[in-house]
Formats: structure tokens, sequence, C-alpha cells
């Protein structure tokens, strides 16, 4: 892995090293699951993931904020977010991963 974080390029390789595609092959099928992810999300449609998560998209409302600094009242446009939210075993796998 490239650091902390894990790269399509970590995930490409896992796939290549685990499943026995090539390397090519293995990318293909990385590319092609996070597409199919996306477009979903894109669609607002959930993406659940057994014992990982559930992706989503969700609608906020316009609203008013506040710059910080000035105290000045700012518009904020209505949009789209992605959330995530784990599963309770990725939560318990994160957890103990804490621990020792």
């Amino acid at each position: 892995m490239a650091g902390n974080t894990l790269t399509r390029m970590d995930l490409t390789e896992a796939v290549f090293r685990e499943v026995g595609l090539s390397r090519n092959d293995s990318a293909d099928l990385v590319e092609s699951v996070l597409k199919h992810m996306s477009d979903a999300l894109v669609r607002g449609e959930t993406v659940k993931i057994s014992s990982f998560g559930t992706f989503s998209v969700r609608d906020k409302a316009a609203r008013v904020g506040r710059n910080p600094k000035t105290g000045q009242e700012v518009p904020i446009l209505p949009r789209r977010v992605l959330t995530f939210r784990p599963s309770h075993l990725m939560k318990e796998r994160v957890a103990a991963g804490n621990k020792g």
C-alpha cells in the first residue's frame, strides 16, 4: 500500500495477487466495480456492501450559513451529498484495530 492510503492501484494489485487475473484484467475489474457503484449513486440509488457498509445520496435543503470570521450571513444552496454508514461488523473491526 502507498503510505496510509489505499488506492486503485493497491486494489488492482490485490485482485491480481488473490484472484490470479492479469494486471490489466484486474485493473478493468476494479474500474468496472467502481463505475457501477458511482453510476448507481448518481442515479440516486443506495449501494449496500454486506459486512462493509452503505453508500447513499442525500438531498440537503437550502439554508443560511454564517461566515465565522465576519458573522455575515451567507446563503448555502441546496445540494446532494454522499454519505457512508459503516456496517456493525466494520465498526467492530475498526474498533478492534484500535486496541493493542
